[in-house]
């Protein structure tokens, strides 16, 4: 429950359906905001906050900004306004769809930090993934090394509710995920993994991540680079259906 939004609009006198109608979205979206923690579209959540007298950060708390490295925070906000991502992972999931449990066991494993900070960073991680469930999401397309399903990243047990998360994930329209079966042999996806993120105004900007930072990559040059490389992953993987079955396959062997 979103109570920040539910006493903003007792306060206000403002319904469900008339914040909708001033917003201009469906009074089904506004119940959504309440009770399911969906958190809406930039220009939405501003035509909100103006109409209850409020600020955006009062009803929907930019908690995890404050969180992020200082590095992070301009991929973040390429990565919330973005209308579509596309993600390449060859050791871990992406981000925007592991479980808490598998989150946490990422990080932990990484040992880069120290371990009062790592649910701070687990839950920074879990707010991120808001903007899959957003009234209008990105469309997400990942594209993942068959290796990282086998990998007993924090156990039997996070694994098989990870994948089993991932094929609920899969059924979602706006969510789809591809294997690169294990029979591959060298292809781009080898060189390390990478995002690239189409803007409303289509603009295409990319990240890169190491073992200190990540990089926002914006040079044209760079960005074909990476645009072939998707393109090799992405030919080199199962179609979507494939790899979910194949996903659901590699969960059961988890249990």
């Amino acid at each position: 429950m979103n109570d920040a939004l539910r006493v903003a609009l007792n306060a206000t006198g403002y319904t469900t359906e008339s914040l909708a109608e001033r917003v201009g979205v469906d009074p089904k979206t506004v119940g959504r905001w309440l009770s399911e923690g969906r958190i809406p579209h930039a220009r939405h959540r501003v035509a909100a906050a103006g109409a209850l007298g409020r600020d955006v950060s009062d009803i929907w708390p930019d908690t995890s900004r404050r969180r992020d490295p200082v590095w992070f925070r301009p991929w973040q906000e390429i990565e919330r306004e973005a209308v579509a991502l596309r993600s390449y992972q060859s050791m871990v999931l992406p981000g925007l769809l592991q479980t808490e449990a598998y989150a946490r066991a990422v990080l932990v494993g990484a040992g880069t930090l120290p371990r009062a900070d790592i649910e701070r960073h687990v839950s920074n991680r879990l707010a991120r993934q808001g903007v899959l469930r957003r009234d209008d999401p990105p469309q997400f397309t990942a594209v993942i090394d068959e290796g990282i399903l086998r990998r007993p990243v924090g156990g039997r047990e996070t694994m098989r509710e990870q994948l089993l998360s991932l094929v609920a994930a899969c059924g979602e329209p706006h969510v789809r995920v591809h294997v690169v079966p294990s029979s591959v042999g060298g292809y781009a996806g080898l060189n390390g993994p990478f995002v690239i993120a189409t803007c409303p105004d289509h603009r295409i900007a990319g990240y890169l991540d190491n073992q200190l930072e990540g990089q926002v990559v914006s040079d044209v040059d760079d960005l074909a680079a990476i645009m072939a490389a998707w393109e090799n992953v992405r030919g080199e993987a199962l179609s979507h259906w494939q790899s979910v079955d194949l996903i659901r396959e590699v969960a059961e062997s988890w249990s």
